[in-house]
């Protein structure tokens, strides 16, 4: 099963290799609601994704390479490595739901069962990790990757981790205009402190993509068709295992056939294989000389059904990726419910035009910060750390002082005229 190793760029720059799928909406006779979604073949876009950014950004190749030079020697190491490789890292995720009809505004119960999957797929605690074959039940791996919903704002406020947009949209593509607001879609959350997952109405045939460490912070995240959740009704793919593999992909793994013919997926103990796998193919199902492959393993193109498990080799690529260029996700606080209070705080003078008094922000270890009623961050307005905010060079309008102190945060509302 050893693989030779080859650069991040023969690989990733290689042939794309993504099945089409078409989907068909069965409505009632009254032009209802759409019942079920009928797919032929799993198709993920993350490679195509990745050569267009390469394409805009040939910087990025170098990025690439270094993330592989990286993870190589976290490999390569694991004895070093040990104290963190072990080490169970909890990534908070924010939701964004781009919604154009009720039935894509997916629900809260829907969500909560796709983290469940995450995070029992990532563990190794799914209900199926025993049919994995018996050639392959030694390499099989729960990772150290859990996942919980935000609990925490970037700019400190309280959240469920679910954001909501209704779009005009009736359906995006893979040219990343889900990710934006001011495009249809949803703004990503800072990619340093958050999980980024889009579910929407995806066009093309596509079920989702993912983009790898190393690409443009704006558009990090992962993409996934709205009724591939638990649930859904995306037929043979609404167990949520889309956004399994499409996680994957965000944590540094490639699909399992190397994207070309018997190609090289950069991971030592999965077999090389001829292409991908669709359906739930008998095993064992030879080719390239291997002893069947590896058709059950979340990186291929199988049903939901018919993927159950990550390799040791998968789980020390995520492990490096969140020892290097993801390493911020370790101490992210997005997953930290805020100890909120009510305020006895007093601000003045309310209305203000140049200076306001924030009578709590005094002493060590406060900070204060303004934003506006969007959450943007007003670099404008500078705290003396006195008590004092001056807000002379705000534009007039509405805005939020928020103050914390050893762990209680408290948000006021004021007026610059």
């Amino acid at each position: 099963m050893k693989k030779v190793y080859l650069s991040a760029l023969a690989i990733l720059g290689g042939a794309t290799s993504v099945f089409a799928q078409t989907t068909q909406n069965r409505q009632l006779p009254n032009g209802g609601p759409r019942l079920e979604t009928a797919i032929n073949g799993r198709a993920c876009a993350t490679m195509e994704v990745y050569e267009s950014q390469l394409a805009a950004d040939p910087a990025m190749a170098k990025r690439m390479d270094a993330i592989e030079s990286q993870t190589r020697q976290f490999v390569a190491n694991k004895m070093l490595n040990r104290s963190t490789a072990g080490a169970i890292v909890t990534i908070p995720v924010v939701v964004h739901v781009v919604y154009n009809t009720a039935a894509q505004n997916v629900s809260q119960a829907q969500i909560d069962a796709q983290i469940k999957v995450l995070n029992d797929d990532f563990a190794k605690m799914n209900a199926d990790a025993g049919s994995v074959p018996s050639l392959y039940a030694g390499v099989a791996a729960g990772t150290n990757v859990r996942f919980v919903l935000a609990k925490r704002t970037p700019t400190g406020g309280a959240t469920t981790g679910v954001v909501r947009v209704s779009t005009k949209t009736r359906s995006f593509s893979s040219n990343d205009f889900v990710k934006y607001s001011n495009k249809g879609g949803s703004t990503a959350w800072p990619r340093d402190q958050y999980l980024n997952l889009w579910l929407c109405n995806l066009g093309q045939g596509l079920l989702g993509y993912a983009q790898f460490p190393g690409g443009p912070a704006a558009t990090d995240g992962v993409v996934c068709l709205y009724s591939s959740v638990p649930g859904g009704t995306a037929a043979s793919y609404n167990l949520g295992r889309t956004a399994t593999h499409e996680v994957g992909h965000w944590l540094n793994l490639r699909h399992i056939w190397g994207d070309a013919s018997c190609g090289n997926d950069l991971v030592a103990d999965t077999p090389t294989q001829q292409t991908s796998n669709g359906g739930c193919p008998v095993f064992p199902k030879i080719t390239c000389n291997n002893q069947g492959d590896m058709s059950m393993n979340y990186m291929d193109y199988t049903y939901d059904r018919c993927m159950y498990m990550f390799t040791t080799g998968q789980s020390e690529r995520m492990d490096a990726v969140l020892a290097g260029s993801r390493a911020t996700l370790a101490t992210s606080l997005g997953g930290t419910a805020l100890r909120q209070v009510a305020s006895t705080s007093t601000l003045y003078p309310n209305p203000a035009t140049d200076v306001v008094n924030v009578s709590a922000a005094q002493g060590r270890g406060v900070s204060v910060s303004v934003y506006d009623l969007s959450g943007h961050v007003m670099s404008q307005a500078r705290y003396n750390g006195n008590g004092q905010v001056q807000v002379s060079e705000l534009p007039k309008g509405l805005y939020y002082i928020r103050t914390s102190s050893g762990g209680t945060v408290t948000h006021q509302r004021f007026e610059k005229e």
